[in-house]
């Protein structure tokens, strides 16, 4: 077991525009956008600098991470996409960061409600920031974003397994 903190941000996607040809492929709103590169600026100013991302291979999660990682000043090739997330409940959700190689220290995880915000209420040992949890539990809207630090692997990641550092909504 690994004695270094890592960090795991979960993310909502960004404000999508209400009709596509399908579900998977409706794109941002230009509002939302605005949100992700303003969670992007704020997970910077935060110091956050992933290593990775898991990003749901659907078309606005796809322009969330995009837009996110412009506000942030990030290299936005450390996504991988992935098909299985953008239908996974929480639990298989939980599959996938347990599956990320263990050299990532920071992994951000780009998806869709109710599953994200079900992760991180799943994951919220409830040791951490009692505002940010509370705030998180009420409400996970677009641009939601829960920053979490975990001790240990992630294969090893479980249930009430991390702290609640912080939440934010990203509005630009």
């Amino acid at each position: 077991m690994s004695e270094q903190k890592r960090t795991l941000v979960v993310m909502r996607h960004a404000k999508a525009e209400q009709d596509g040809t399908t579900d998977f492929d409706r794109r941002l709103a230009e509002r939302g956008e605005r949100d992700a590169r303003a969670a992007g600026a704020w997970l910077a100013a935060q110091g956050v600098e992933p290593d990775a991302a898991l990003v749901s291979a659907s078309v606005r999660t796809h322009q969330t991470w995009e837009a996110v990682a412009e506000g942030a000043g990030w290299d936005a090739d450390v996504a991988s996409y992935d098909e299985a997330l953008y239908a996974a409940g929480p639990e298989s959700a939980l599959d996938l960061v347990r599956g990320v190689d263990d050299d990532v220290r920071t992994l951000i995880v780009v998806g869709h409600n109710p599953t994200v915000a079900y992760l991180a209420q799943l994951l919220d040992d409830g040791e951490g920031d009692e505002d940010a949890s509370a705030e998180m539990v009420v409400g996970y809207p677009t641009s939601a974003t829960t920053v979490l630090e975990v001790e240990g692997d992630w294969e090893d990641l479980d249930e009430a397994g991390a702290r609640v550092v912080a939440f934010h909504v990203g509005r630009g």
